[in-house]
């Protein structure tokens, strides 16, 4: 029985992600049963015939994924469709897993009684890289089932029994990179499982290092703006039905005060930071909005749509037009 499937997605990332690849590869020699499943979204370079070749030299089960229509969520949603693991961890094709990894996935949620979510550190893999898209804390923490997760956990390194996505359904394809909206979608995700009352968890024992690449100024802004963009199409979608958004954007506000009265500095690249966020959450907001015309409110009610997940809609459908290339 497989006890954890790797998520992996990945587009013309040729040959950085050998790397990313070989930890997998490491990883999976210890630890429970495991399997990989890999989605190509729509690479244009060596990709396919890299993940062939490294598919082939497995031990363990390999499921290579063909789904050529552009969208980290939707990648995600085809991986999920073919995942047969209680457990479902996924991470990024710019990161590297620890040689422990799926020792202590299994082992971390051995102590959590499921349906459950749980993010785990995501260390700087080159120290010439901005000190972004990283999570340091050193020990346990849970989400404030109250509050907005943005942040909390993140996807490059984030991991749940399938049974949460049995409850909530998968990922918003409108949302992530690639997407309409750009990010977010592992965000919608955690928002609609501690909704439902699934607990989101951290975990440092669960561990990658994050190779992002991003050194410039601009890098970061275009990083930071796609992050606030998504957000803001997060609070469209959910303000009508829940008062945590709400919240949300009084602390936005608050936030945004309080850094016009002590010039706070968050980034040294961006000055006066919350004013960019909220800026940006504007953008997301209304491009949603406007996304959704004249139906996105009938009735006092979001009207549903094919993207929309709803609860117990259990496993994701294979869509039409997505290959599966093997499973090892």
């Amino acid at each position: 029985m497989i006890a954890v499937t790797l998520l992996l997605c990945t587009r013309d990332r040729g040959e950085s992600l050998d790397r990313t690849l070989a930890s997998i590869t490491r990883a999976a020699a210890r630890g429970p049963a495991v399997e990989a499943v890999v989605v190509d979204n729509g690479s244009s370079d060596d990709t396919p015939e890299r993940l062939s070749a490294w598919r082939d030299a497995q031990a363990f089960a390999v499921t290579l994924v063909r789904e050529p229509r552009a969208g980290l969520a939707r990648a995600r949603n085809a991986g999920l469709a073919r995942a047969r693991g209680r457990i479902v961890a996924m991470t990024d094709d710019d990161c590297v897993l620890d040689a422990g990894f799926f020792e202590q996935v299994a082992a971390r949620f051995a102590l959590a009684s499921a349906p459950v979510v749980i993010g785990g550190r995501i260390l700087l893999g080159d120290p010439a890289d901005l000190p972004v898209t990283i999570k340091l804390e050193d020990h346990a923490m849970v989400a404030d089932p109250g509050g907005y997760p943005g942040g909390f956990v993140m996807g490059a390194n984030l991991a749940f029994t399938r049974d949460v996505v049995d409850r909530i359904g998968g990922f918003d394809e409108r949302f992530g990179a690639g997407a309409r909206f750009r990010a977010a979608e592992d965000t919608d995700f955690l928002f609609r499982a501690t909704g439902c009352g699934i607990p989101v968890r951290y975990d440092p024992y669960i561990v990658v290092t994050h190779h992002h690449g991003r050194r410039t100024a601009n890098a970061l802004r275009r990083l930071l703006a796609g992050y606030a963009f998504g957000d803001g199409a997060v609070y469209a979608k959910h303000i009508l039905r829940d008062a945590r958004i709400v919240r949300a954007v009084r602390t936005d506000i608050g936030n945004l005060v309080a850094e016009r009265r002590t010039r706070a500095v968050v980034f040294e690249q961006i000055r006066f930071f919350h004013a960019f966020r909220c800026r940006g959450i504007a953008r997301g907001f209304a491009a949603y909005v406007l996304s959704m015309g004249s139906g996105l409110v009938r009735g006092g009610k979001v009207r549903p749509n094919r993207h929309t997940f709803r609860q117990n809609s259990g496993r994701l459908p294979v869509q039409e037009n997505t290959t599966i290339v093997d499973r090892g």
